[in-house]
């Protein structure tokens, strides 16, 4: 069994991202890591460099100013990171730069990619996410949030980054969307600790404009946001969080205990919507979340 994997980073530094502890917490289980890397300025070429495993292939890449439309720049990247992949892989596995794997997990997820190899009606793999929010001790597991994603497809069936690169789908007509269909995924219980909303407010408010102006205009966009934001990312803007008491990825414990600032929880603060505030009483009267977002199809095994 052959394994590829690629990411895609640029500004990691600037931004906090955890990209290097990304990376590591996915090499055990590849035989060869592309790592896309946009037109950065502040050394992440070089921390992905200073990872020192031969292992890693590094793709420069820069990141069109003007390619705004629906986050098309993500999916951009991605594709470059896929295409790059060995086209003998059997499987292809990628995380975000924002996205650690827990190293209790990672036999598992050889073992399945094991048991899979060859059943062709297993297209991928559905991991759950933990979305951690404010700070590493709290998550979203609302609608708001991706609660699942495809991490893992099969190579060789034209799985693509969708939309934003969230996700995938298998392409029946080149880049047309309308016609890509959803993959058929075992849905295996192993996590993805996403790290996308942890960071000092100051940091996140700059991540969040970064991101914005991948869907706006720019420079502009990014002046404006800044400046109606002068004391950083309001993490109290949310719906309702849950409390996470495990022990997080060993690759990410140096980062947690560097945490430089405070994030105060208060359920009785949030901004839900008369909706929201129902489908949520719906959620603890059953359990279950209903009418959710879901960008494959699980295969029972």
């Amino acid at each position: 069994m052959k394994v590829s994997g690629f990411t895609y980073v640029r500004n990691g530094i600037h931004l906090d991202y955890p990209f290097v502890e990304s990376i590591k917490s996915l090499l055990p289980l590849v035989d060869e890591l592309v790592v896309v890397v946009g037109d950065s300025h502040d050394g992440t070429r070089e921390a992905v460099e200073n990872i020192g495993d031969p292992k890693i292939k590094i793709v420069d890449t820069i990141w069109p100013a003007d390619l705004r439309k629906g986050g098309k720049i993500f999916a951009l990247q991605a594709n470059i990171g896929l295409d790059n992949c060995s086209p003998d892989a059997d499987w292809i596995f990628t995380l975000q730069a924002d996205e650690v794997l827990h190293e209790k997990e990672l036999p598992l997820i050889r073992q399945s990619m094991e048991t899979a190899l060859h059943n062709p009606k297993i297209e991928g793999f559905l991991f759950r996410f933990l979305n951690f929010y404010g700070d590493f001790r709290h998550y979203g597991p609302s609608r708001r949030y991706h609660q699942h994603e495809i991490r893992i497809v099969r190579n060789g069936i034209n799985a693509r980054p969708y939309r934003d690169s969230q996700g995938f789908r298998v392409f029946i007509n080149n880049d047309d969307e309308s016609t890509a269909r959803k993959l058929h995924v075992w849905s295996i219980p192993c996590r993805v600790f996403h790290y996308s909303y942890v960071k000092n407010p100051k940091t996140q408010l700059l991540k969040q404009a970064e991101f914005g102006s991948r869907w706006h205009d720019g420079e502009d966009y990014v002046a404006k946001f800044l400046a109606a934001n002068p004391d950083g990312f309001d993490y109290s803007q949310i719906d309702y969080l849950a409390t996470f008491d495990e022990k997080h990825p060993a690759l990410m414990q140096p980062r947690i205990a560097a945490q430089d600032w405070t994030f105060n929880y208060n359920p009785a603060i949030n901004n839900m919507s008369a909706k929201e505030k129902i489908l949520r009483w719906v959620e603890k009267l059953t359990g279950k979340q209903f009418f959710i977002y879901k960008n494959y199809k699980i295969v029972k095994q």
